[in-house]
């Protein structure tokens, strides 16, 4: 169910429209949203991006342009949430060609900076700065770049050398 109030940029492609729920948002151009997707009010997901499968992403959560979100990754929004008190929304952002790798979940209040890179499976606890890659629960950066050119060398060379 996508409502009415999407602000949905231009040639957004959703999976399946029956199988997504999709509320109060702005989805940004040639952006893609896969099945069994949830988007609540408050979020802002940039242009070029790819929501992949059982993802969530909560009020208050800023995903920047190029960004990849894998398969079942979590965003939450309030550090301490309980039934007796209104949750307290943190604001939450993804930077510039983030990739968020499958099942990882983001807790809120964090920036992940431009082109991290963030492992399968990590929880993210505290901000993750530019150019890196971090993994683990809680997530820790295994390693830092001083440019985009050396992250992506350094991801071609472990690519290369896992075939």
């Amino acid at each position: 169910m996508i409502d009415a109030d999407v602000k949905l940029g231009r040639n957004v492609r959703i999976f399946d429209d029956k199988l997504v729920n999709i509320f109060g948002c702005e989805i940004g151009d040639n952006t893609f949203i896969g099945p069994f997707v949830e988007i609540t009010r408050g979020t802002r997901i940039g242009r070029n991006c790819k929501v992949e499968s059982h993802s969530f992403l909560c009020d208050s959560v800023e995903v920047e342009d190029e960004v990849f979100i894998g398969h079942g990754t979590t965003f939450t929004n309030d550090l301490y949430p309980r039934t007796d008190r209104q949750v307290v929304y943190l604001p939450t952002k993804v930077g510039y060609g983030a990739s968020l790798g499958s099942n990882a979940t983001i807790v809120a209040g964090i920036t992940i900076g431009q082109h991290a890179v963030v492992g399968a499976g990590a929880v993210v606890t505290k901000d993750v700065p530019p150019f890196s890659i971090v993994a683990g629960n809680p997530a820790r950066v295994l390693r830092q770049f001083p440019s985009l050119e050396e992250l992506k060398a350094y991801i071609h060379k472990r690519q290369a050398t896992r075939k």
